[in-house]
Protein backbone atom coordinates (compact mmCIF):
# COMPACT_ATOMS: atom_id res chain seq x y z
CA UNK A 1 0.00 0.00 0.00
CA UNK A 2 1.58 3.04 -1.14
CA UNK A 3 1.44 6.64 1.38
CA UNK A 4 -0.11 9.58 -0.36
CA UNK A 5 2.11 11.90 -1.32
CA UNK A 6 1.91 15.56 -0.14
CA UNK A 7 2.48 18.02 -2.58
CA UNK A 8 5.91 19.87 -1.94
CA UNK A 9 5.45 23.60 -0.75
CA UNK A 10 6.03 25.99 -2.51
CA UNK A 11 10.16 27.68 -3.70
CA UNK A 12 10.70 30.08 -0.69
CA UNK A 13 7.87 29.12 1.64
CA UNK A 14 9.17 29.34 5.22
CA UNK A 15 6.85 27.85 8.22
CA UNK A 16 4.62 30.56 9.65
CA UNK A 17 6.06 29.81 12.94
CA UNK A 18 9.92 29.47 12.29
CA UNK A 19 11.54 32.62 13.88
CA UNK A 20 14.34 32.73 11.55
CA UNK A 21 11.98 33.18 8.75
CA UNK A 22 13.93 35.56 6.32
CA UNK A 23 11.98 38.81 5.08
CA UNK A 24 10.53 38.33 1.78
CA UNK A 25 12.21 39.45 -1.28
CA UNK A 26 9.83 40.23 -3.16
CA UNK A 27 6.10 41.94 -3.23
CA UNK A 28 6.98 45.03 -1.98
CA UNK A 29 10.33 46.09 -1.64
CA UNK A 30 12.20 48.52 1.01
CA UNK A 31 8.45 49.95 1.57
CA UNK A 32 6.75 46.79 1.88
CA UNK A 33 9.14 46.26 5.44
CA UNK A 34 8.57 49.69 6.53
CA UNK A 35 11.66 51.55 5.70
CA UNK A 36 10.00 53.33 2.04
CA UNK A 37 10.14 56.94 1.73
CA UNK A 38 8.61 58.98 4.30
CA UNK A 39 6.99 62.58 3.84
CA UNK A 40 9.04 64.85 5.11
CA UNK A 41 7.44 66.38 8.64
CA UNK A 42 6.68 69.94 9.73
CA UNK A 43 7.17 72.83 7.47
CA UNK A 44 9.49 73.99 4.75
CA UNK A 45 12.79 75.93 5.43
CA UNK A 46 10.95 78.77 3.70
CA UNK A 47 8.49 78.38 6.09
CA UNK A 48 10.91 78.54 8.74
CA UNK A 49 13.00 81.46 7.93
CA UNK A 50 9.33 83.31 7.77
CA UNK A 51 8.30 82.44 11.47
CA UNK A 52 12.23 83.69 12.61
CA UNK A 53 11.95 86.60 10.89
CA UNK A 54 8.37 87.52 12.40
CA UNK A 55 9.94 86.30 16.06
CA UNK A 56 12.93 88.49 15.70
CA UNK A 57 11.37 91.75 14.51
CA UNK A 58 8.36 91.25 17.88
CA UNK A 59 10.91 89.86 20.25
CA UNK A 60 13.03 92.78 19.65
CA UNK A 61 10.42 96.13 19.19
CA UNK A 62 7.52 94.42 20.84
CA UNK A 63 9.72 93.01 24.08
CA UNK A 64 12.43 95.62 23.90
CA UNK A 65 10.00 98.53 24.45
CA UNK A 66 8.50 96.75 27.21
CA UNK A 67 11.52 96.29 28.99
CA UNK A 68 12.54 99.39 28.43
CA UNK A 69 9.44 101.20 30.09
CA UNK A 70 9.89 98.73 32.98
CA UNK A 71 13.39 99.83 33.49
CA UNK A 72 12.94 103.11 33.65
CA UNK A 73 9.59 102.90 36.05
CA UNK A 74 11.24 100.05 38.94
CA UNK A 75 15.18 101.18 38.18
CA UNK A 76 15.99 103.16 41.95
CA UNK A 77 16.99 106.75 40.89
CA UNK A 78 20.60 107.63 42.15
CA UNK A 79 20.80 111.04 43.77
CA UNK A 80 23.11 113.97 42.97
CA UNK A 81 23.99 117.33 43.80
CA UNK A 82 25.94 120.01 42.86
CA UNK A 83 28.03 122.69 45.05
CA UNK A 84 27.86 125.13 41.78
CA UNK A 85 31.50 124.13 40.41
CA UNK A 86 31.15 120.12 40.45
CA UNK A 87 28.46 117.65 41.06
CA UNK A 88 28.43 114.89 43.40
CA UNK A 89 26.59 111.85 45.18
CA UNK A 90 24.42 112.46 47.12
CA UNK A 91 25.22 109.16 49.12
CA UNK A 92 28.10 108.34 48.50
CA UNK A 93 27.70 104.74 50.16
CA UNK A 94 24.74 104.21 48.39
CA UNK A 95 24.02 101.18 46.51
CA UNK A 96 21.19 102.78 43.65
CA UNK A 97 23.74 102.27 40.97
CA UNK A 98 23.96 98.60 41.45
CA UNK A 99 20.38 98.50 41.81
CA UNK A 100 19.65 99.93 38.20
CA UNK A 101 22.07 97.10 36.68
CA UNK A 102 20.42 94.41 38.52
CA UNK A 103 16.72 95.81 37.96
CA UNK A 104 17.69 95.69 34.32
CA UNK A 105 19.69 92.04 34.78
CA UNK A 106 16.45 90.46 36.24
CA UNK A 107 13.88 92.35 34.14
CA UNK A 108 16.14 90.95 31.32
CA UNK A 109 16.16 87.49 32.18
CA UNK A 110 12.13 87.41 32.84
CA UNK A 111 11.76 88.95 29.15
CA UNK A 112 13.85 86.27 27.95
CA UNK A 113 12.00 83.19 29.84
CA UNK A 114 8.58 84.97 28.91
CA UNK A 115 9.24 85.00 25.00
CA UNK A 116 10.74 81.89 25.41
CA UNK A 117 7.48 80.49 26.80
CA UNK A 118 5.45 82.02 24.53
CA UNK A 119 7.50 81.01 21.62
CA UNK A 120 7.60 77.74 22.49
CA UNK A 121 3.50 77.38 22.92
CA UNK A 122 2.98 78.92 19.85
CA UNK A 123 5.12 76.73 17.55
CA UNK A 124 6.18 73.29 19.27
CA UNK A 125 8.52 72.22 16.93
CA UNK A 126 11.81 74.17 17.80
CA UNK A 127 14.33 74.50 15.05
CA UNK A 128 17.45 76.34 14.30
CA UNK A 129 16.02 79.59 12.85
CA UNK A 130 13.47 79.86 15.42
CA UNK A 131 16.54 79.75 18.33
CA UNK A 132 18.61 82.27 16.28
CA UNK A 133 15.69 84.40 15.99
CA UNK A 134 14.78 84.18 19.79
CA UNK A 135 18.85 84.83 20.62
CA UNK A 136 18.70 87.74 18.23
CA UNK A 137 15.73 89.04 19.01
CA UNK A 138 16.28 89.14 22.42
CA UNK A 139 19.92 90.74 22.07
CA UNK A 140 18.31 93.31 19.89
CA UNK A 141 15.57 94.18 22.19
CA UNK A 142 17.97 94.33 25.24
CA UNK A 143 19.43 97.27 23.07
CA UNK A 144 16.11 99.03 22.52
CA UNK A 145 15.06 98.54 25.76
CA UNK A 146 18.85 100.12 27.58
CA UNK A 147 18.20 103.04 24.72
CA UNK A 148 15.06 103.98 25.43
CA UNK A 149 15.30 103.34 29.14
CA UNK A 150 17.90 106.42 29.02
CA UNK A 151 15.71 108.24 26.54
CA UNK A 152 13.13 108.22 29.22
CA UNK A 153 15.10 108.67 31.76
CA UNK A 154 15.94 111.79 33.74
CA UNK A 155 18.06 114.75 31.66
CA UNK A 156 21.31 113.05 30.19
CA UNK A 157 22.97 116.66 30.28
CA UNK A 158 24.20 116.25 34.26
CA UNK A 159 25.89 119.94 34.18
CA UNK A 160 23.34 121.61 32.57
CA UNK A 161 20.92 119.92 34.98
CA UNK A 162 22.32 120.96 37.96
CA UNK A 163 22.45 124.77 36.73
CA UNK A 164 18.90 124.60 36.18
CA UNK A 165 18.18 123.28 39.84
CA UNK A 166 20.38 125.55 41.14
CA UNK A 167 23.26 124.93 44.04
CA UNK A 168 22.43 122.39 46.93
CA UNK A 169 19.15 120.91 45.19
CA UNK A 170 19.09 117.31 44.49
CA UNK A 171 18.14 115.85 41.35
CA UNK A 172 18.25 112.13 39.67
CA UNK A 173 21.24 111.03 37.57
CA UNK A 174 20.51 109.52 34.12
CA UNK A 175 19.75 105.77 33.57
CA UNK A 176 22.74 104.27 32.97
CA UNK A 177 23.64 100.62 32.57
CA UNK A 178 27.23 100.07 33.91
CA UNK A 179 27.47 96.64 33.47
CA UNK A 180 27.03 96.21 29.64
CA UNK A 181 27.35 92.37 30.09
CA UNK A 182 23.32 92.48 31.43
CA UNK A 183 22.49 92.85 27.71
CA UNK A 184 23.22 89.33 27.44
CA UNK A 185 20.82 88.03 29.93
CA UNK A 186 17.83 88.47 27.48
CA UNK A 187 19.37 86.14 24.63
CA UNK A 188 21.02 83.86 26.80
CA UNK A 189 17.51 83.37 29.13
CA UNK A 190 15.46 82.88 26.24
CA UNK A 191 17.72 80.50 24.82
CA UNK A 192 18.31 77.91 27.98
CA UNK A 193 14.75 78.39 28.59
CA UNK A 194 13.90 77.29 24.99
CA UNK A 195 15.90 74.78 24.79
CA UNK A 196 14.88 73.03 27.56
CA UNK A 197 10.78 73.27 26.95
CA UNK A 198 11.46 71.87 23.61
CA UNK A 199 13.70 69.03 25.15
CA UNK A 200 10.87 68.32 28.07
CA UNK A 201 7.93 69.01 26.15
CA UNK A 202 8.60 68.63 22.43
CA UNK A 203 7.35 66.66 19.97
CA UNK A 204 9.46 63.07 19.85
CA UNK A 205 10.53 61.68 16.17
CA UNK A 206 10.00 58.15 15.84
CA UNK A 207 12.96 55.70 15.92
CA UNK A 208 12.99 53.68 12.48
CA UNK A 209 14.79 50.51 14.91
CA UNK A 210 11.39 50.81 17.55
CA UNK A 211 9.05 50.38 14.63
CA UNK A 212 7.01 47.12 14.66
CA UNK A 213 7.43 45.40 11.36
CA UNK A 214 5.33 42.65 10.03
CA UNK A 215 6.50 40.14 7.77
CA UNK A 216 4.62 37.66 5.91
CA UNK A 217 4.77 34.35 4.16
CA UNK A 218 4.89 33.34 0.50
CA UNK A 219 0.68 33.09 0.59
CA UNK A 220 0.55 36.64 2.17
CA UNK A 221 -0.43 35.15 6.10
CA UNK A 222 1.11 36.92 8.57
CA UNK A 223 4.20 35.58 10.46
CA UNK A 224 3.56 35.10 14.00
CA UNK A 225 7.00 36.68 16.88
CA UNK A 226 8.95 34.25 17.76
CA UNK A 227 7.85 32.79 21.64
CA UNK A 228 10.39 34.05 24.19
Amino acid sequence: MTAPLTPPPPPNHQPPNDPWAPPPTSGGGAGHLGYGPEKPSGPGLKTELIEAAVVTVVVALLGGALLGVLWWWLAPHVPLVSDGAAVYLKDNEGEQAVGVDGTFTLLALGAGALSALVVFLLRRRGGVPLVVALTVGGLLGAVLAWRLGVWLGPETDVAARAKEVGEGVTFSAPLKLGAKGALLAWPLAGLLVHLGLTALFGPRDPDPYEQDLQYKDGYGAPLEPPAA
